[in-house]
């Protein structure tokens, strides 16, 4: 049952102002009976008095929901009023308040009175919902705003059926949206979030698609897009573009879409936006064409590593798991694949790791040259990998730098395929992709890795002896360097290349660098949380109520979770959190901590080496970090 076709315009009061308890309840009973719900205002008072009784029916927030079963009751509805300046009405936090909904059911009327109930919580969750209803200025403002709400949180429900006016319920979106971030964890649905409530309230109904790790959701629909004046992108990786061929399209980083919602929508109302034009697997836009070089390059490599880190961090754990359940004493020289099940964990892990590689490649080759270089990076990043050359089967690795070069080579190589043979006749365009591009560029990407991999080889060579021949002084300034990197951007372009640097020294045995970076990257939402809850006066109640989850968000290894505090205190969130991370990074070097797994926070901390310095650096870490955070911060008053 919609709250629409329960609350009649005839129980709506606004900008009523009582003064007690007892008034407030007489005037919603005023209500119900002024709509026709109710034979008995005094039998249904005592009974909406009876539920009082048992517990106050204001929740918090500023909202009560008084609500009786009662024999009085002739039909089910809704009583609703404003009081701006609020009443004292027991609420749980000992607010006074200002928005009432009084539910009249029959007596037998099921649990009709618990479905509204629950439906009316769902919809006054929404900040912005309750301030709108405050707000507005008579009774058709006050039920347009509720049957807005009601489609957009219940929106399946009003696609499957109709309306009061027996009339399809046709939902269409002003402006579409698709968010999309290399590892497709926060930033993917914070920037979906922070446009959808933007476009809510400027007025521009928006749905935002989010193509996060677990797939896409929220998918936009052909109809949808047609019907769409826009469609802004707001990704670090690629994503599937044919289907707004035609549209007007506004592409730009997820950082975007989180800090700058207004400024994007309203470029795409004003139309300062080019019309995308989708041909042959290319994308053919003003917007693509105007990047830099270096975004290009960026967006090209995240969609690779993108694609990777579930293999790199589902066998690294499992790797993890093989030494935490293995005995040393049974065979040192065999650790990690003494025992059965810890065989099993290291053989499915080194599987999934040898993927690693390929799929790095292969992945920057696609998001160059879309699905026909898909192979040739694949086959790239495997020849990088075994150290082929022109003369032996395997050599010294070229390891992840060749995989790099592997990448973007097959990519520009497929590239050069579509020029030379763009003229081919058409009947002819459909062996392109399944003979031409993939034995082409399988052959030509061969040569290429076969000649370079040697000096490929030496440099990761050299790399790789470096950072194990470091001394302590060097290792310590390493580890403050790159715990430091986590804390720059919080899963931005900085944090990912300091992330990607530790999962790539773990096939080099850099077990302290991973562990360094993961302490660093753990930090920043526990400096805020740690500061809000040691500084209350330094947050706003709203604040610190959300700053909590960061305990969670820190000890899971998600930077992210400092994102909304650091958007909005840049210039002392940002270092206070760099400064704690860096600590974090130089005392687990020193410790010489180590961390075979590349994700998971404290879930794989029984894989850590040495995990009480582990803990000692993370807790100083995060400590340094909110004791600055404190002393840059000003008291705030509410």
């Amino acid at each position: 049952m919609r709250i629409t076709e329960l609350l009649q315009k005839e129980g709506i009061a606004l900008n009523v102002k009582a003064e007690t308890k007892d008034a407030a309840v007489d005037r919603l009973v005023d209500l119900q009976d002024k709509a026709g719900n109710i034979s008995d205002k005094e039998e249904f008072k005592r009974g909406i008095l009876s539920r009082e009784e048992s517990g106050s029916t204001a929740i918090a927030d500023g909202i009560a929901i008084p609500h009786s079963k009662n024999k009085s009751v002739v039909k089910a509805g809704l009583a609703a009023m404003t009081v701006p300046e609020g009443v004292d009405y027991d609420s749980l936090d000992g607010e006074p308040s200002n928005l009432f909904f009084m539910i009249a059911v029959p007596e037998k009327g099921g649990d009709l009175h618990l479905e509204v109930l629950s439906r009316l919580s769902v919809l006054l969750m929404d900040e912005t919902f309750r301030k709108d209803l405050l707000a507005a200025k008579d009774a058709d403002a006050f039920l347009h705003i509720i049957d807005m709400a009601e489609r957009e949180k219940f929106s399946e429900e009003f696609k499957k059926t109709p309306d009061i006016k027996n009339e399809p319920v046709k939902i269409s979106y002003r402006i579409l949206a698709v968010t999309a971030c290399p590892t497709g964890i926060a930033h993917t649905y914070m920037a979906a979030e922070a446009l959808e409530k933007k476009g809510k309230e400027m007025g521009y109904p928006l749905k935002a698609e989010t193509n996060g790790s677990g797939g896409a959701k929220n998918v936009l629909t052909p109809q949808e897009i047609k019907e769409a004046d826009g469609i802004i992108i707001a990704a670090d990786k690629n994503v599937e573009m044919a289907r707004f061929d035609g549209k007007k399209v506004l592409k730009t980083k997820v950082s975007d879409g989180i800090h700058k919602p207004q400024e994007l929508i309203d470029r795409l109302i004003s139309g300062d936006v080019p019309v995308y034009h989708h041909a042959g697997g290319t994308d053919k836009t003003f917007e693509t064409d105007t990047e830099s070089a270096g975004r290009k390059v960026y967006k090209h490599l995240m969609n690779g590593i993108s694609h990777m880190l579930p293999f790199v961090i589902g066998g690294g754990i499992l790797i993890a798991l093989a030494f935490l359940f293995d005995k040393y004493s049974i065979d040192p020289a065999n650790f990690g694949s003494n025992t059965p099940l810890a065989a099993f964990f290291m053989r499915v892990g080194k599987t999934a790791f040898e993927f690693m590689l390929p799929v790095l490649a292969g992945y920057i080759a696609m998001s160059i040259a879309d699905r026909p270089a898909l192979a040739v990076g694949f086959v790239g990043g495997a020849i990088a990998k075994a150290g082929m050359t022109l003369t032996e089967p395997t050599g010294v690795s070229a390891g992840f730098l060749g995989a790099l070069l592997a990448g973007f080579a097959a990519g520009f190589l497929v590239n050069i395929l579509k020029k030379l043979f763009s003229k081919l006749p058409r009947s002819l365009e459909g062996i392109k992709p399944v003979l031409i591009y993939p034995l082409g560029g399988i052959l030509l990407i061969g040569i290429f890795m076969c000649a370079v991999n040697p000096f490929i080889g030496i440099i990761n060579t050299s790399l790789t002896d470096t950072l194990n021949n470091m001394g302590s002084t060097s290792k310590i300034l390493l580890g403050c360097v790159l715990g430091g990197m986590m804390s720059v951007d919080m899963g931005g372009p900085v944090n990912k290349a300091a992330y990607v640097f530790g999962t790539a020294s773990l096939a080099s045995s850099g077990f302290d660098i991973m562990a360094a970076v993961m302490v660093g990257g753990m930090v920043p939402p526990l400096v805020i949380a740690l500061c809000a809850t040691f500084f209350k006066n330094r947050f706003t109640k709203e604040q610190r109520e959300s700053a909590m989850v960061n305990y969670i968000m820190g000890l899971c290894f998600i930077s992210e979770g400092a994102i909304p505090f650091a958007a909005g205190d840049p210039l002392r969130v940002i270092p206070s959190c760099i400064i704690g991370s860096a600590v974090a990074g130089g005392i687990s070097m020193a410790m010489h901590c180590t961390l075979r797994a590349p994700h998971g926070g404290i879930f794989v901390f029984p894989t850590v080496g040495n995990v009480g310095g582990y803990i000692v650096a993370l807790l100083i870490g995060s400590a340094v970090g909110a004791l600055i955070l404190a002393a840059l911060k000003k008291p705030v008053t509410e």
